[in-house]
């Protein structure tokens, strides 16, 4: 250990006749500490809300939605599906039949009715293949209905339960001897599904693709494709890859462009927090600043006794460098292992609950990414190494001969 960083030290740790001193330097330590457990908090918390989100989202729905702007939906969607399926990258491709519905048992509540191909959802879609209660709707009960799938809350709006009949009246029209009236059918309840996703399952009810495309008219079209990729954040890229395998009246949208509005929300209010709360680490790099300039004052003749010994202003500012860089590290560092503390406890206890019907997720778990983590680092050290500079050169210039003049 070099002269100057043990003399810091023990500036640091020795017993003083002025303790007003060591107050300001135990403020600054904790000022730090808390401003970078805060900001390990906060960010965590934002990255976990937004993970957990994104991945309730991208569970029930799809990477890239291929559609057509025409209202007859999508032709010769098998070509379509097998072009896709040549891009590399891609995962899967299925077909959606989907229309708005007016489903009846018990109560009743208006519902997406989405027509699937049970046989390729089952494979990818973890949630299908667990389902609550009941199985994948087969072959038509004895009593000649076909069965569906219902989402947990909009179960329990409709008060039904599996093997129960249910009407569902959709927006499709069909032609009767006194006009044209809605299309409507029984279906009975083969299971109930649950994503995680408040607003899937509260309003989402799945029933074969074939039996979808009769009853909203669709013959061999399909509403959209839903398109599963390897990597989620190559959903723009994979975007241009397909434009030249779709039709002309085709057209692509990812699930970035789909949640834009909530995750610029989410990736603002990230940027925001940590802004704000790094204002607290500034405040203590204040109280640095204060704490080396009282130390230079009482430490005057101090200097002057090492500058008459040989020391060199190099070596003073030094002392003092280092000095303000042990409270900033010591501070960095207790306030990272409180703030990673406090993130294993809150995910243990689901410490942050939040109301279902308002987010797709029951509590807010923490998630601290490296990079986040090294920032949050990187910047109190940052901030606390930069306080340092001017104490350190104001003690650098003092005068041996006026320091020890009165001694």
């Amino acid at each position: 250990m070099n002269y100057e960083l043990f003399i810091a030290k023990r500036y640091l740790t020795a017993k003083r006749k002025q303790a007003f001193i060591s107050v300001i330097t135990f403020i600054s330590i904790l000022g730090i500490t808390i401003g970078v457990m805060a900001l390990i908090i906060a960010i965590a918390l934002i990255t976990g809300f937004q993970n957990d989100v994104q991945d309730k989202i991208l569970s029930a729905t799809s990477h890239l939605m291929v559609q057509s702007v025409s209202e007859e939906g999508l032709k010769d969607f098998a070509k379509v599906m097998s072009r896709i399926m040549d891009v590399p990258g891609v995962r899967s491709v299925s077909p959606i039949a989907m229309n708005q519905a007016l489903i009846t048992g018990s109560a009743q509540s208006g519902a997406y009715l989405k027509g699937i191909d049970f046989e390729l959802e089952v494979k990818q879609s973890a949630w299908l293949q667990k389902l609550e209660s009941g199985a994948i709707p087969g072959p038509p009960s004895s009593s000649g209905r076909d069965g569906l799938l219902l989402g947990h809350d909009l179960a329990f709006k409709l008060g039904v339960g599996v093997g129960d009949v249910v009407t569902v009246l959709t927006s499709a029209m069909r032609l009767t001897p006194t006009g044209l009236a809605p299309k409507q059918k029984n279906f009975v309840v083969a299971g109930i599904f649950v994503t995680g996703l408040y607003e899937f399952d509260s309003a989402t009810a799945l029933i074969a693709l074939p039996i979808a495309q009769k009853l909203f008219g669709l013959k061999d079209s399909v509403s959209y494709l839903q398109v599963m990729i390897d990597d989620i954040f190559a959903a723009s890229r994979m975007k241009d890859l397909f434009r030249s395998a779709l039709p002309p009246l085709a057209y692509t949208t990812t699930w970035m462009e789909l949640n834009k509005s909530l995750f610029s929300a989410l990736k603002l209010e990230k940027n925001i927090m940590f802004l704000t709360i790094t204002l607290i680490v500034f405040v203590a790099a204040l109280n640095i600043i204060a704490t080396l300039i009282l130390m230079v004052m009482e430490k005057t003749r101090d200097i002057g006794i090492l500058m008459a010994m040989g020391a060199t202003s190099l070596n003073i500012r030094r002392i003092f460098f280092y000095q303000g860089a042990l409270i900033g590290v010591v501070g960095t560092a207790l306030g990272t292992v409180l703030g990673l503390v406090w993130c294993v406890l809150a995910n243990a206890f689901k410490l942050i609950k939040v109301p279902v019907a308002i987010y797709p997720i029951s509590y807010v778990p923490f998630h601290i990414k490296i990079m986040d983590l090294l920032m949050i680092v990187g910047v109190s050290l940052l901030i606390s190494l930069l306080s340092t500079l001017f104490p350190s050169h104001r003690a650098s210039k003092t005068d041996p001969v006026v320091a020890l003049k009165y001694e």
